[in-house]
């Protein structure tokens, strides 16, 4: 893969975190894209998700904090914009 993509895309997703969130370091960035990507299996392939979420019960429930806390750092980014 193309070394000057790979950089540009994280620089898209970096800068996706921070919209979203308004915040960006290494591990909200990994966060968000293990969300983003979830999400989009979820959505596109529900038995697949569903098959991963019962043969890795603990990856679910860890999965389940990472979906809970960008959305709580979302409201909070989008509170915090609507009060400026």
């Amino acid at each position: 893969m193309d070394k000057e993509l790979t950089k540009q895309f994280d620089g898209l997703l970096e800068k996706y975190t921070e919209l979203l969130i308004g915040e960006v370091s290494d591990e909200l960035t990994e966060k968000v894209k293990m969300w983003a990507l979830y999400t989009h299996i979820a959505k596109s392939m529900p038995p697949l998700a569903k098959h991963w979420n019962v043969t890795y019960p603990d990856a679910k429930n860890e999965m389940r904090t990472i979906i809970h806390e960008i959305k709580a750092l979302n409201e909070k980014h989008r509170e915090n914009a609507n009060q400026k």
